[in-house]
């Protein structure tokens, strides 16, 4: 695949992230895929990404993900995007909904294999959000 390809491949599923469309995602991950949060311990199956990331994405309900910038290369693409939501939804990191708005920056690496996101890596300021909303 083209890295222009690989591109929209991954615009198209950060695309079913913001939709809230987590069913679709199985469309878009390789059987093989693996999760990795910013802390180096891996969620295996897009059932990993589902179960790691929905309770953060419904702590912020209606929340967007703006791409600011996407680079690729070989079979990696690189995106770097803004979060923007309101803590109106259900605790994050342990802090009740606040109804604080948050706004921050992540920086995220995938790789794609046979057409199909095989790995994400992200990274993301946890700190930073939590003294947002607190």
């Amino acid at each position: 695949m083209s890295v222009e390809t690989n591109k929209e491949l991954v615009r198209s599923f950060f695309d079913l992230i913001e939709q809230e469309n987590y069913d679709a995602l199985k469309d878009y991950c390789h059987e093989e895929f693996v999760f990795y949060p910013q802390l180096d311990a891996p969620f295996p199956g897009v059932e990993g990404l589902i179960e790691s990331e929905k309770k953060n994405f419904d702590a912020f309900p209606g929340f967007r993900m703006p791409i600011l910038s996407m680079t690729a290369e070989e079979d990696r693409v690189a995106v770097y995007f803004l979060f923007e939501g309101k803590h109106t939804g259900i605790p994050f990191a342990g802090v009740p909904a606040t109804g604080k708005n948050a706004r921050f920056s992540l920086m995220i690496l995938l790789k794609v294999k046979n057409g199909k996101i095989v790995e994400q890596r992200s990274h993301v300021d946890v700190h930073d959000i939590i003294r947002q909303i607190s």
